[in-house]
């Protein structure tokens, strides 16, 4: 059996807006999330967002996204 991980996120959180796209050391936090998920090697990873800016930074980061509704 093959193994998917969905990471879900969103820029319109209320406590701190933004946060997916934030930077830590030039990476944003979301393909920090999706580069440790693909390296724990459980199976596919995939980040879904409603956001395109998500989902460019993601496949800009080397990582696999879609653009949900």
């Amino acid at each position: 059996m093959k193994t998917l991980t969905i990471i879900p996120s969103r820029l319109s959180a209320t406590r701190l807006p933004g946060k997916p796209l934030l930077k830590i050391n030039d990476l944003s936090i979301i393909s920090h999330v999706f580069k440790r998920a693909q390296e724990a090697n459980i199976g596919d990873v995939v980040v879904a967002a409603e956001d395109e800016e998500i989902v460019d930074d993601v496949i800009k980061n080397g990582g696999r996204a879609i653009l949900t509704g």
